[in-house]
């Protein structure tokens, strides 16, 4: 599962979360706070925002659990119309995180003492 964690200068980081991790997350609402110090990001509280599924499909608010369904959108997450009343039938994702969830999409809400660059490793094509 991948964290991808968005603060208030408009800045991205991701991390990868290991299973147990990931368990903390795991039965979580989207529009959820999280404690910073389980996923190892201590004084640091996130709002949960939503994700997507290992097909690409978003997790929209409306649809309850964690399943997966067929619905007729008119606009919004998941279908931009691209004429006035367009509609079209797209899959989407409830919004209860469950294993089948592989990005977690989050913002920070309270800052903590250390800034992200310091507590997140950054990665191998970012070292330079």
């Amino acid at each position: 599962m991948k964290l991808v964690i968005g603060n208030k200068n408009g800045k991205t980081y991701q991390i990868e979360l290991d299973d147990t991790k990931a368990a903390f997350i795991i039965g979580k609402k989207a529009g959820d706070e999280i404690d910073g110090a389980s996923l190892g990001l201590p004084d640091y509280t996130f709002l949960l925002t939503g994700g997507s599924d290992s097909s690409g499909f978003p997790m929209r608010a409306g649809v309850t659990g964690s399943r997966k369904i067929k619905a007729l959108l008119k606009g919004g997450i998941g279908f931009h119309p691209q004429r006035k009343g367009q509609r079209k039938r797209k899959v989407l994702r409830g919004m209860i995180y469950s294993s089948d969830i592989t990005q977690v999409n989050a913002k920070v809400v309270k800052q903590g003492s250390q800034p992200l660059d310091s507590l997140i490793p950054k990665g191998p094509e970012e070292k330079k």
